[in-house]
């Protein structure tokens, strides 16, 4: 099927949109699902949709290609990747070590250290360790986080030593190992990447105490401001930093990148989204219009990348 110039529509085949799962992110995942499978048609492909929670994987040996549109654990952390890969079928954005080192953020915060990346200490916390020693180590406020989930699911914000067991407690509903995180206090900025191209950053400010999943998903007070308001070298400073944060797990095709600034205008890096949401207040599509990518260009060219990246991913 593959040829060398740009392939139309028809070319791409019979399209699966995995969405929904079993993941607690499954909500989300089916809106974002639901989101890119109109714009794939409204494009002329052959798209369907494919629930994995509802439907036997095996049933996409019948299909030419994936786009993932799956939020959480087995959508995002090399599962479905690792399965398709191995079904010989092509899929959208990052393969195998890419998404488990993106879902992973303890693991992606050793390489950006070792790499000398600048990311926020941090702690695992296990069910038998110190919460007294991690806050005489980190200090306060901290980020209490399920060590690999996404859209804020089971984030906590601590302010006071006597609220750490509880946040931890609550994290560990998603996993028994949970990332505390020393928090930076300043700005908050996302910076969306599509294939080659670093797409406008976005400074995100909210009426909650973090951008947590309400103000991901529900709220309207949520306000993200494009253009984010840095000077144009520090734009293009943390665009880059952002590509070599993504690079550097092994991810690709496309995805977004969350940082903060402190104080001194330092940057640091939080964590990366191989599959970031794609629902109406979502940050990519958000970044994509500023640069003038309609939904349906950038759902294309999301598509693409189970084409360039080659049969075999």
């Amino acid at each position: 099927m593959r040829t060398e110039a740009a392939p139309a529509p028809a070319d791409l085949g019979r399209v699966a949109v995995l969405m929904g799962g079993d993941s607690a992110e499954r909500q989300i995942s089916l809106a974002s699902g639901m989101a890119c499978l109109a714009a794939l048609r409204a494009r002329g492909v052959a798209a369907e949709a494919f629930d994995p929670a509802e439907r036997p994987v095996s049933e996409l040996n019948d299909h030419d290609r994936a786009f993932i549109a799956l939020h959480g654990p087995g959508g995002e952390d090399g599962v479905i990747q690792g399965a398709l890969q191995a079904m010989g079928l092509p899929y959208t954005g990052s393969g195998v070590l890419g998404s488990a080192l993106g879902m992973d953020k303890c693991r992606s915060k050793w390489i950006w250290q070792a790499m000398g990346l600048p990311t926020p200490a941090f702690r695992v916390l296990g069910p038998d360790d110190d919460a007294d020693a991690v806050i005489a180590d980190l200090g306060l406020p901290l980020f209490v986080k399920p060590l690999r989930e996404g859209s804020s699911v089971g984030t906590a914000r601590v302010e006071r030593a006597g609220e750490l067991a509880e946040a931890a407690e609550a994290a560990r509903a998603y996993g028994s190992a949970v990332l505390v995180e020393r928090c930076i206090e300043g700005p908050e900025y996302t910076v969306a990447l599509l294939g080659q191209a670093v797409l406008p950053a976005i400074r995100i400010e909210v009426d909650e105490t973090f951008y947590d999943f309400n103000a991901k998903y529900r709220s309207d007070a949520t306000r993200m401001l494009i253009p984010c308001g840095l000077p144009a070298e520090a734009e293009t400073a943390v665009g880059a930093l952002a590509r070599r944060a993504f690079a550097a797990i092994g991810a690709s095709g496309w995805g977004r990148v969350d940082l903060m600034a402190d104080s001194d205008g330092r940057f640091w890096l939080l964590e990366v989204n191989t599959i970031p949401g794609m629902t109406d207040h979502s940050l990519v599509p958000a970044a994509a219009r500023a640069r003038g990518i309609g939904m349906e260009e950038l759902v294309w060219r999301i598509l693409l990348t189970s084409w360039r990246h080659g049969e075999t991913q």
